[in-house]
């Protein structure tokens, strides 16, 4: 593969593996290769057979494939039969536009996420198999150090959705308002972390995340034993790859028909709904202003990251567009 000056993790330059902050939130300080041993499965026969082998014990729902790994002292490898993960491998996917970009987009959205607006994420990185193809590799959040499970539940289970119950779309036939009063509900703590999922909304929106649906949100098992949102996970800037809407799920903010005149006329919504659907979920009213302030500016941190991520030129390019539209969207007409 081409030499990279970048970190893996962190998107810092001047590095030509992961840096030393990726490696301690990643692997634990473990001097772990950027370089996976393997060969990609749709290349190698061998290597097809071990990863189709590897996909039959993880347990993560979702349509992109997904492989369960270890760290085995300082080498990733895949998990053996009955042997617990702690970090999932997502190769490039299958039938979608600009394919080949998926793994650094999730990667660049999530170090975004993160770097920029201060959100918790899954810890991520890029990881490359031994022809220099990527790959998108997050630690698993539900799993100890000592590889017993946290307590997790995504919302299509707590909404109590599933393909029996509510048929094929059952993860997206909600809204977002809702979604918020069921964190009310199940989490002691909600005045903390409501503020956390508004902001999570409007960064999927931002971002152009249009797969932020039910099984994309979580809540985790803490220390304390009771139960808080989990770290956010496939942020992604779906836009590049399909051409969806603004919202994942089907109703969108509302449980009802609100909508602003900006969003009535131009078919976005602008900050004047989000502050309404702030409001609706729980968010202190005095709050609301200083949680949007940093979404309606374009924040150079994240140009920077754009500037340093794996996409190529024609992504970076199309990301950029798609971010900046957005900004404009959402701050609508002030009057």
């Amino acid at each position: 593969m081409d030499e990279i000056s970048v970190c893996p993790g962190t998107l810092a330059p001047g590095h030509q593996t992961y840096s030393p902050l990726c490696l301690k939130y990643m692997f634990d300080n473990k001097k772990v290769s950027h370089l996976l041993s393997y060969a990609p499965p749709s290349k190698d026969d061998t290597a097809a057979s071990q990863f189709i082998e590897n996909r039959k014990r993880i347990s993560i729902s979702g349509v992109q494939e997904k492989l369960s790994l270890v760290l085995d002292r300082k080498v990733l490898r895949l998990t053996k039969p009955e042997e617990q993960g702690t970090y999932i491998l997502k190769p490039i996917p299958r039938d979608l536009r600009k394919v080949d970009q998926v793994p650094a987009n999730e990667h660049l959205t999530m170090q975004i996420a993160k770097q920029v607006y201060g959100l918790s994420i899954a810890d991520n990185a890029l990881v490359f198999f031994n022809d220099g193809t990527p790959a998108y590799i997050t630690r698993r959040f539900d799993v100890r150090k000592d590889g017993t499970k946290k307590g997790i539940e995504d919302f299509a289970t707590l909404a109590g959705k599933s393909t029996d119950s509510a048929g094929a779309n059952y993860k997206y036939d909600f809204s977002y308002e809702e979604l918020g009063e069921l964190i009310r509900k199940v989490i002691p703590a909600w005045r903390i972390e409501i503020e956390k999922y508004f902001r999570l909304v409007l960064f999927n929106y931002l971002f152009s995340n249009g797969d932020a649906h039910l099984k994309n949100f979580s809540i985790l098992e803490t220390e304390r034993g009771d139960y808080a949102l989990s770290p956010a996970y496939d942020l992604i800037n779906t836009r590049l790859h399909v051409s969806d809407t603004d919202f994942a799920l089907s109703k969108g903010l509302f449980k009802d028909d609100f909508k602003s005149n900006d969003f009535k006329r131009n078919g976005h919504p602008n900050h004047k709904d989000f502050i309404e659907f702030g409001k609706r979920i729980g968010v202190l009213a005095s709050r609301i202003p200083a949680l949007l302030e940093p979404f309606l500016t374009i924040q150079e941190k994240a140009l920077s990251l754009l500037d340093q991520s794996f996409l190529d030129k024609s992504s970076r390019r199309g990301y950029l567009i798609h971010y900046r539209t957005k900004i404009n969207y959402l701050n609508g007409s002030k009057s």
